[in-house]
C-alpha cells in the first residue's frame, strides 16, 4: 500500500507543478490571489458578524466539541425515522435497535482500549505546526502525509471531476441542470468520477488547513479559500442537476472546518440550517419540474414522502432477508464495474418493481439483504469503530490530514443514512480509511508494518 501511495503521489505531484505552472492555471491562480486580497481587505467584510455572534452558543461543550462526533449517524438515523409518515414494523424496530446498540459499542466504547500509549498523547505530530514533514520514526504511531503530497492527489482529483463533468455535458448533449429529462440519460461510467471532486476539495483543503495553523495564510485567507472549494464542488455536481453530493460537499466542508477552527459554532449551526432548507428546495423543484407534485404541495411534504418511501423499502427488504439475508455479500459484490445490475438496481429487483429502477435502501439495506440482523449487527459495529477510531484521533493530534479523513467518512455515513454506502467510490474511502486506521492501531501496538 505504501509503494501504491508514493507512486500516486508521485504522479499527482509531477501532474500538479506541471499544470500549475502553465498560462492557463497561472491566470486562474492570479485571480484568485487578487480576490482574495480584496476580499480579506473588504470593507463589507467588517460587516460579518465576528466570533462572539450569538456567544452563548460557546457555552455549550457538545456545540464546541462534540456536534460532529460518529453518535450524529444515529441522531440522523432517528430523525429520519422521525420524518416517516407510517411507523415501522415491530420487526424492523428490533433490527433498528441492533444496528443502533452495535454502533454505539464500536464508535463510543470499543475505541477507549486502542491507541491509549502515552507517547501516542504526548507526541501526537500536528502537521499544522510542520511536523508532519519529518520522517515517521518508531516513537510515533501515526503514519505521516505531507500536506504538499495530499495536495497534488486532491488537485488531481478535482481536475479528473471537472474533466468528466464536460464529458458528461458532452454525452447528453446540453446541460441537466436545465433540461431535466438529460439526467437521466446520463451515463454513470461519465458520471461516477465527477464526484470525485468531493474528496478531492476535501484533501485541497488540507493543506490550507495546515498553512492557516501554521500562521502561513490568516484565518481570513483560510475562510475565502474553502468558500472558493466549496463553489467549485457545488456548481460541479449541479450543473449534472444532483442533490445528495451537494449536501455531501457542504456538510464534508462543515466537519473540516468545525474541527479545523476555520468555522464558528454559530456558523456551522446556520450552516446546516441552511443545509436542511436547500434540501427541501431543490428536492421540491425538482418535483416541480417532472411533474411529481402539484404547486399547492407542501415543500415539506416532498421531504417526508421521500422518508416515508424509502424506509417502506427497507421494511419489506426487512421482511424477505430474516436473520441471516439472502444475497450473502452479492449485494455488496454488485458495485463493482461491470455489475449487471447495480446495488440500487438489486434493491428494485428484490422487491418486485422493474430492474431498471434504482431505489435507495438506507444505510441498513444493504447489511440486512446481504446477512440479516446478524449483518446489521456486525457491519453497523465496524462502521461505528472506524468512526470511533478516526474522531479519538483528530482528538489526540488535530492533524490535518486526519481531520479531513474522518470528515469524509463522517459525510458519507451521514448522507448514507438514506442512500446507503453502495457506490464504488465510497466504498474505496471507506477502504482506504480502514487500512490507515488499521495501520495506526497495529503501530501503536508496537507491531511494525512492513
Amino acid at each position: 500500500m505504501s509503494a501504491l501511495y508514493s507512486i500516486t503521489k508521485y504522479f499527482c505531484g509531477n501532474i500538479t507543478k506541471v499544470l500549475k505552472d502553465s498560462l492557463l492555471f497561472t491566470i486562474i491562480f492570479k485571480i484568485l490571489g487578487f480576490i482574495e486580497e480584496e476580499w480579506v481587505n473588504s470593507f463589507f467584510k467588517g460587516l460579518y458578524p465576528g466570533e462572539n455572534f450569538l456567544s452563548f452558543l460557546k457555552k455549550s461543550r457538545i456545540l464546541n466539541e462534540e456536534i460532529f462526533s460518529p453518535l450524529i449517524v444515529l441522531v440522523v438515523f432517528s430523525l429520519f425515522l422521525a420524518l416517516a409518515i407510517n411507523a415501522v414494523t415491530e420487526d424492523l424496530q428490533l433490527t433498528v435497535v441492533i444496528a443502533f446498540v452495535s454502533f454505539f459499542i464500536g464508535s463510543v466504547i470499543l475505541p477507549h482500549f486502542f491507541l491509549n500509549d502515552s507517547k501516542s498523547k504526548k507526541k501526537g505530530l500536528e502537521n499544522d505546526k510542520g511536523k508532519n514533514d519529518r520522517q515517521e520514526n518508531e516513537t510515533n504511531p501515526l503514519i505521516l502525509f505531507k500536506s504538499r503530497d495530499i495536495y497534488s492527489i486532491g488537485f488531481c482529483l478535482t481536475l479528473i471531476g471537472i474533466l468528466f463533468l464536460f464529458l458528461s455535458i458532452a454525452s447528453v448533449g446540453g446541460l441537466p441542470i436545465l433540461k431535466s429529462s438529460l439526467r437521466y440519460s446520463l451515463k454513470p461510467a461519465f458520471t461516477m468520477p465527477v464526484f470525485l471532486v468531493i474528496p478531492g476539495i476535501g484533501l485541497i483543503a488540507c493543506e490550507y488547513l495546515s498553512q492557516f495553523k501554521s500562521a502561513k495564510i490568516t484565518r481570513s485567507q483560510a475562510r475565502f479559500r474553502f468558500l472558493v472549494l466549496t463553489a467549485i464542488g457545488i456548481i460541479t455536481v449541479l450543473t449534472l442537476q444532483y442533490r445528495t453530493p451537494i449536501i455531501a460537499i457542504l456538510l464534508m466542508m462543515i466537519i473540516i472546518g468545525y474541527y479545523g477552527e476555520i468555522l464558528s459554532v454559530w456558523e456551522v449551526i446556520i450552516g446546516a440550517l441552511l443545509g436542511v432548507m436547500a434540501i427541501i428546495g431543490i428536492g421540491y423543484m425538482r418535483s416541480l419540474n417532472e411533474l411529481a407534485i402539484s404547486s399547492n404541495t407542501n415543500p415539506f411534504a416532498t421531504l417526508q414522502n421521500r422518508a416515508d418511501f424509502t424506509l417502506n423499502v427497507l421494511n419489506l427488504l426487512n421482511q424477505i432477508s430474516g436473520n441471516f439475508g439472502i444475497l450473502h455479500g452479492k449485494m455488496l459484490a454488485s458495485s463493482m464495474p461491470g455489475s449487471p445490475l447495480g446495488p440500487r438496481m438489486m434493491v428494485g429487483k428484490l422487491i418486485a418493481w422493474r430492474s431498471e429502477v434504482t431505489v435507495t435502501p438506507t444505510l441498513l439495506g444493504q447489511m440486512i439483504v446481504d446477512f440479516g440482523k446478524v449483518g446489521v449487527a456486525f457491519e453497523m459495529g465496524l462502521l461505528g469503530f472506524m468512526l470511533g477510531i478516526g474522531y479519538k484521533l483528530i482528538k489526540l493530534t488535530k492533524d490535518s490530514f486526519y481531520i479531513v479523513l474522518y470528515s469524509i467518512l463522517l459525510t458519507y455515513s451521514i448522507v448514507g443514512v438514506e442512500t446507503g454506502i453502495l457506490d464504488i467510490q465510497v466504498l474505496f474511502y471507506f477502504f482506504i480509511g480502514f487500512f490507515i486506521y488499521l495501520t495506526v492501531i497495529l503501530k501503536d501496538k508496537g507491531i511494525k508494518i512492513y
